[in-house]
């Protein structure tokens, strides 16, 4: 791959584009991106801990916010490397942190209200309904239905950028296409990565979920072609290589789950003070600072900021050690799990999955949203078997389903089959924040 067109600053859907003189296109990619009704929802969609009450705790949209600043970090350091071995021309080192720091914002940008088990939830309701497929449902056949049963937030994040919002069906955010390159973890389509893995393991990084559904597969196919991504042959259709800079955005993010999930769990009480401060300190490479002023919270946003410090120099050390593998399209890895904090970053992820994840007012509220999910897509389905035998009339809609058009605020537009039906269906739910959601089910249900 080439860095002349990794760092291409055309916009999807709008190619004349000229950017504006002492304002970057890529500047311009964050703030729109930061300045969507998407990006906005993020503020009430689950992190790790739903629905919490302490204002300290991180929402997606915090998240977002720190995962674009450590990634920022992370490309310019990189960026310059880059500069001074003459791999990239001098002055691209701020392009890089700005794509960068772009894809970092929106990474998160399509995932459904309660986090990883929203989107499980989303998943587990299609397959149900599939599983007797009727109506609606038997409209979609066997072979495009995995992409709805294995619901995936990277691929709604695609569909809202490149597709819903700003310039719906015409480029949506219009977004550079080094931008979209680089927020797309899974360069691949459902369907195609099932022939790909079958029932084996995924043979690259990019493939272990997919990222983009069939009905913007000739959006990214657009991008992927300026980009020069290379693609690869597949039964049911072609994959690509991961873009260079996918592996700095998902370093940023595993950098800031891992170590402020931990500092989240002691803001709440689920790990104990002892337990968070020993495993920060030995990610922050056992600093001998003078903290006998500080008090407990203090203390670990001290060792949060050193942590993410030390971390931050280990991802850059694993891309330089691993560049030419990241340009060929070969490296098969994340810069977290090749870098000097590898283990580290394993017992973070332990204790997590152990101790966090598991929590019981964490595990109540999973179960209480699934059900949520499951009210809200069951209540809303019959409204688009009604489109369905109106033949996608909206105005022949019955009475009671034009009302819940209003109430919903539905987006109806350019449904015109069923698999468009059922991508509007998972617009709305996987838009929902998490209070909304909740609000939703129980109008639906009469509860």
């Amino acid at each position: 791959m080439e860095w002349e067109k990794l760092l291409c600053s055309e916009r999807l859907g709008d190619k004349h584009y000229e950017p504006k003189l002492n304002r970057s296109i890529f500047v311009q990619d964050h703030d729109r991106i930061v300045f969507s009704a998407p990006f906005r929802r993020l503020a009430n969609k689950t992190q790790v801990q739903p629905l919490y009450e302490h204002d300290h705790v991180h929402h997606r949209l915090i998240h977002s916010v720190e995962v674009s600043s450590v990634g920022r970090s992370l490309a310019m350091r990189i960026g310059s490397w880059l500069e001074e071995t003459h791999r990239i021309a001098s002055g691209e080192s701020n392009s890089l942190a700005n794509i960068v720091q772009a894809a970092c914002v929106a990474h998160d940008i399509g995932n459904p209200p309660f986090g990883h088990s929203g989107e499980a939830a989303m998943g587990d309701w299609f397959a149900e309904k599939f599983n007797d497929a009727k109506g609606v449902m038997a409209g979609i056949e066997e072979q495009h239905r995995t992409e709805f049963m294995k619901f995936e937030g990277n691929a709604q994040g695609f569909r809202i950028v490149a597709r819903l919002e700003m310039y719906r069906n015409d480029g949506g955010m219009r977004l550079s296409k080094a931008t979209l390159g680089a927020f797309t973890k899974y360069p691949v389509t459902s369907a195609a990565r099932e022939s790909v893995v079958a029932r084996g393991v995924a043979p690259y990084v990019g493939l272990k979920k997919f990222g983009i559904f069939r009905s913007e597969l000739e959006l990214f196919k657009d991008a992927a072609a300026s980009l020069g991504l290379p693609e690869e042959g597949a039964r049911a259709g072609n994959w690509w290589r991961r873009h260079p800079l996918v592996f700095i955005v998902e370093a940023a993010d595993d950098i800031c789950y891992n170590i402020v999930d931990l500092e989240d769990a002691f803001t709440t009480g689920e790990l104990p003070f002892d337990t968070v401060r020993d495993l920060l300190h030995e990610a922050a490479n056992n600093p001998n600072r003078d903290v006998s002023g500080l008090n407990q919270a203090e203390h670990i946003a001290l060792l949060r900021a050193l942590s993410i410090n030390v971390a931050v120099e280990s991802c850059v050390q694993a891309f330089k050690a691993n560049y030419d593998a990241i340009m060929g399209g070969t490296f098969s890895n994340s810069l977290a799990d090749t870098g000097s904090m590898v283990s580290v970053f394993a017992k973070m992820k332990a204790l997590s999955r152990d101790q966090v994840f598991t929590a019981r007012r964490k595990t109540e509220l999973e179960v209480s949203g699934r059900r949520v999910i499951g009210n809200v897509m069951s209540g809303v389905l019959p409204l688009f078997e009604n489109l369905a035998n109106a033949r996608w009339n909206q105005e022949k809609l019955s009475d009671h389903n034009r009302q819940l058009v209003r109430a919903l605020d539905l987006d109806l537009r350019n449904i015109a089959n069923a698999e468009q039906a059922l991508h509007a269906l998972a617009d709305f739910t996987s838009g929902m924040t998490d209070r909304y959601a909740v609000r939703i089910a129980r109008m639906l249900t009469g509860i």
